[in-house]
């Protein structure tokens, strides 16, 4: 009598829900009873981003958990995370716009152009609109492996510019963005030296030689990923180098 096995931490994904949930459950009461403060708008759009961009750390620590550590179930939550990352990040714009500048497009317009925290930040968001929209199985199939691939090289980045955004807005006590700009910093690091193991070791385990098709297909998605991490971890201490000084 054959028995599917089940996989482990069958809690995970709904466990990663409820937490997720939590934050937005807590901005929502306190919304309704006084208690986010002089500027309710301000905090709730501070919270809601803070969020975002932790869950948004979390989908990229995923493979470097696997690398590092071994842990195989952090790839089982990691397009779970970066959708409710998105989610967040949504909402965080939704507040804005709606309730911060009350659904007026020119004004909207006009702080995007003059403020450049607003600038980065709606830059991160429009970069996670195609990751989220081709989160599927079925997009994968229909944009094939390697181009999907480097559509979801856009989440280097989005977090880069996520990042920015969060030390712009501060401004004064860094050490908190720039703590989550490291740890961004270093899990970028450790997938750049995956990447270049990958494309410098054998084509299979023990010597075995993958199916062409996979192997080509793998070889371009290293090739590609490499690269872009690559780029964007140039992108990235050069961001930083112009950041600090301009929140200063």
């Amino acid at each position: 009598m054959s028995t599917t096995r089940r996989p482990p931490f069958p809690w995970l994904g709904p466990g990663v829900l409820v937490g997720a949930a939590a934050p937005a459950v807590a901005i929502f009461l306190r919304a309704r009873s006084g208690a986010l403060g002089a500027n309710p708008i301000a905090e709730a759009l501070n919270e809601l981003g803070l969020t975002a961009l932790v869950l948004l750390i979390a989908s990229l620590a995923c493979t470097p958990l696997r690398v590092v550590l071994g842990w195989t179930w952090p790839i089982r939550i990691r397009r779970r995370l970066g959708l409710l990352a998105f989610a967040y990040a949504a909402v965080h714009v939704a507040v804005y716009a709606g309730l911060d500048q009350g659904l007026d497009a020119r004004a909207v317009l006009a702080d995007v152009v003059k403020r450049k925290f607003i600038f980065a930040g709606f830059a991160a968001f429009l970069l996670l609109v195609p990751l989220a929209l081709t989160s599927t199985n079925a997009s994968v199939r229909r944009l094939g492996y390697v181009r999907w691939k480097r559509v979801h090289s856009l989440v280097y980045p989005a977090s880069l510019c996520a990042a920015v955004h969060f030390v712009w807005r501060v401004k004064k006590d860094l050490r908190e963005p720039l703590v989550y700009a490291a740890v961004l910093g270093l899990l970028l690091a450790i997938r750049l030296v995956q990447a270049a193991r990958r494309r410098a070791g054998p084509a299979g385990p023990q010597g075995r030689v993958p199916p062409p098709r996979r192997t080509q297909r793998h070889e371009e998605s290293t090739v590609t990923s490499a690269r872009a991490q690559a780029f964007w971890s140039r992108a990235f201490t050069a961001a930083a180098s112009v950041a600090l000084p301009w929140a200063s």
